[in-house]
């Protein structure tokens, strides 16, 4: 910022005045250091003692080039700090008022209660997607390290007013990631409560507390320490399956993705095979398996049937992906 590269050079200037100063009073006048040091302070502070010891007129011409200098250097920091001091607030207000339109304008967006390590890491997933989504958090210092990059929310997630200002009612989904089982038992009931269809994740500390989330309203549950234990236990059992997972969904090594196509009712791949929809020769993909509503079917054979309402589980380059996505929307 301009302004502080200014107050850092004129604060630079005062020191050297300041060094300059007690040198002069110690080389012209015989003062110690140390009465130098008041000398000028008292000046460049315009506070108007008498001088410690007679001057000299030496030193009179020394100590009028030091009013002069050294109280505009003061009078221009003090501008400086003001300015900067003004450019923040107003920065402030103008980005806390930005942030709240664009809040105001989401719709079909993620609403991640939580900005610790859970919540963060499922904010950096929508965001490489990405995906429209908003932290919520009390924590305002906590936000403000994401606030240039994210829509942040600051506030409390177990009460309506502060769901409803994060736009619960046109959300597509909702996370309940904070520290504590309780507080994510809360979120879920009141996030139920005014938004009957929303899809809604929480995350459990303790086993017991999963089937209170789900009983409150939860879809479906995560608990990042049984998933860790599961994951160190593959890690020795199946290494290069993990690896190959890591691959597919973090984009670890070479650009694979393993992603949902949809199969609206008027797709052009409904009531074709795996086959003949040619997704494998024409567009790359690997099709892993099909989720119906009568439960998931893994790797369907080139004779099975792609059904309207269907979703493909496929795996393949992101762009690929993308590609299929908007084929499998067409009419």
């Amino acid at each position: 910022m301009k302004v502080l590269r200014n107050l850092r050079l004129i604060l630079a200037a005062l020191l050297v005045l300041m060094l300059l100063g007690m040198a002069g009073f110690h080389f012209l006048e015989g003062w110690p250091w140390f009465d130098g040091l008041y000398m000028v302070v008292t000046t460049f502070t315009t506070i108007g003692y008498q001088e410690i010891h007679p001057l000299s007129r030496a030193g009179r011409i020394l100590n009028l080039g030091l009013i002069i200098t050294g109280v505009s250097l003061m009078f221009l920091s003090i501008g400086a700090l003001t300015q900067a001091l003004l450019e923040f607030e107003l920065r402030s207000f103008f980005g806390r008022r930005k942030m709240e339109r664009e809040i105001g304008r989401l719709s079909g967006h993620y609403i991640i209660c939580g900005a610790g390590r859970v919540g963060r890491s499922a904010a950096r997933e929508l965001a490489r997607k990405p995906a429209p989504f908003v932290v919520v958090d009390q924590n305002e210092a906590k936000l403000a390290r994401y606030g240039s990059e994210w829509l942040t929310l600051v506030g409390d997630a177990t009460q309506e007013p502060t769901l409803r200002e994060a736009q619960i009612e046109r959300a597509a989904g909702l996370v309940a990631a904070t520290t504590t089982d309780a507080a994510n038992l809360y979120i879920v009931l009141t996030a139920r409560s005014l938004n009957p269809k929303l899809k809604i994740i929480a995350r459990a500390s303790e086993e017991d507390a999963e089937k209170h989330l789900v009983k409150a309203g939860a879809d479906s549950v995560v608990s990042p320490y049984l998933f860790a234990g599961q994951r160190i236990a593959q890690s020795f059992l199946r290494p290069h399956v993990v690896s190959f997972l890591d691959t597919a969904t973090t984009h670890l090594g070479m650009d694979l993705e393993i992603g949902e196509v949809h199969v609206p009712a008027t797709s052009l791949f409904a009531g074709k095979t795996i086959g003949t929809s040619n997704i494998r020769q024409e567009r790359g993909v690997i099709v892993l398996a099909i989720k119906r509503a009568e439960g998931m079917h893994f790797n369907p054979a080139p004779d099975d049937r792609i059904q309207a309402g269907d979703c493909l589980i496929a795996m393949g380059e992101p762009s690929q992906l993308r590609q299929l996505q908007e084929i499998a929307a067409r009419s």
